[in-house]
């Protein structure tokens, strides 16, 4: 059974990297397109990620300036969000 399981993650990570990679191309011809669209959306984005809390301030997913000091002994306490909504997936959400 967990060989089973196993083989079924795998799978599903390998289909997840493939459509993020033809995503990934896809918004890259997009932005080559229409450049003036695709920065104003980014703006858009950047904004509300840092509005909602969602703007990570470090490598390690601190999204809190209080959390940013790792030195000295303190440790982060991992990725902080404000929004407890679901994630967007394939609607146009972050992935």
């Amino acid at each position: 059974m967990t060989e089973k399981r196993l083989k079924a993650a795998a799978n599903q990570a390998v289909s997840y990297r493939n459509y993020r990679r033809a995503r990934d191309r896809a918004l890259a011809r997009l932005a080559n397109a229409h450049p003036n669209q695709y920065k104003e959306y980014l703006e858009e984005e950047k904004a509300n990620d840092e509005r909602v809390g969602k703007k990570w301030l470090d490598i390690n997913g601190v999204t809190a300036i209080s959390n940013l000091d790792t030195r000295a002994g303190a440790s982060a306490a991992g990725p902080q969000t404000a929004d407890n909504s679901e994630d967007e997936g394939d609607r146009g959400g972050e992935a």
